[in-house]
């Protein structure tokens, strides 16, 4: 059987970062957290972090933590039930895709964090390359554009982003000016995400173009989205994101016929417990105001 003492020493040292800190939040001296590290590694017989050159877990104590987040979900069903148990707050390590952190998250969650009083641990990633971190065990739930779970977990449809090619006026002109052409996207810089960002190939797809191009790689939502304006490049930007970019003049949409809508799909552990079934029905019953249907336009899906 595990000793769950230990298990919350390795949960303190990884989410503070270090033995002094996760020492303070115990409440216990370095020494005894340290002491816990090592006969927890030597009850399993090999190591449950990495301590140079910074402290992170190793694949085994990944597994670990992720158990651990099972166990305390589990647990905070129990202290809404029992309130004698006592009173703590509840963080939940989530991946979620950098576009819907930068618009639609933060003003659907806000409410529901400060009732439930959860805390967030969130993990920016590709929305394809999110359930990659639930498979590992790494996350309690993630957003991604895949629809069939992991084993041990489920999924829901949340709605979809649409994604429209943006760039600046001056831009536009330089490189666009007689409209979306083979020669044009050969030669006109893109910005992309990162190198994992396929959404931006997806589009080019739609066009026949299988050729390399030059790109910018800004691994920022809202630094692709200041890129844009700013002239440097043109990128797949969420409408909900360059709106008020399209309404001044500051963006103009390159190909108004063609967006691309990407679903997008909650998943998250069949065992959560109480906690992550209402986060999962408050998304569900709040995306509507962000996200749409996806309707008879070209998809973006893994």
């Amino acid at each position: 059987m595990l000793d769950y003492k230990l298990l919350e020493a390795l949960s303190a040292i990884v989410d503070q970062g270090g033995f002094d800190r996760g020492a303070q939040q115990l409440n216990l001296t370095q020494s005894a957290v340290s002491q816990r590290i090592k006969l927890l590694e030597a009850r399993l017989g090999q190591p449950v972090v990495v301590r140079t050159p910074r402290l992170l877990p190793t694949p085994l104590g990944q597994r670990l933590l992720n158990h651990a987040q099972q166990v305390r979900l589990l647990e905070h069903d129990l202290l809404d039930r029992i309130p004698a148990l006592g009173e703590g707050t509840q963080r939940l390590r989530l991946a979620i895709n950098a576009d819907s952190l930068a618009t639609w998250w933060a003003p659907t969650l806000g409410d529901f964090c400060h009732r439930r009083g959860v805390l967030l641990d969130l993990v920016v990633d590709d929305q394809e390359v999110a359930l990659r971190r639930m498979r590992d065990g790494e996350v309690a739930g993630c957003i991604c554009a895949t629809a069939r779970p992991v084993q041990g977990a489920r999924s829901r449809a949340l709605g979809a982003m649409r994604y429209r090619v943006m760039a600046s006026p001056g831009f536009a002109e330089r490189h666009f000016a007689e409209g979306i052409s083979q020669q044009a996207l050969e030669r006109a810089p893109a910005i992309l995400y990162g190198p994992e960002d396929r959404l931006h190939q997806r589009y080019l797809d739609l066009h026949g173009f299988k050729d390399p191009f030059p790109h910018h790689l800004c691994p920022s939502s809202e630094g692709v989205l200041h890129m844009a304006i700013a002239g440097i490049g043109y990128a797949m930007i969420p409408e909900c994101q360059g709106s008020d970019g399209l309404s001044s003049g500051d963006l103009v949409d390159l190909d108004p016929q063609r967006p691309l809508d990407v679903p997008l799909y909650w998943h998250f552990w069949r065992h959560g417990g109480e906690l992550l079934d209402a986060l999962t029905a408050h998304l569900l019953s709040a995306g509507d105001t962000w996200l749409r249907a996806p309707e008879a336009t070209p998809t973006a899906s893994a």
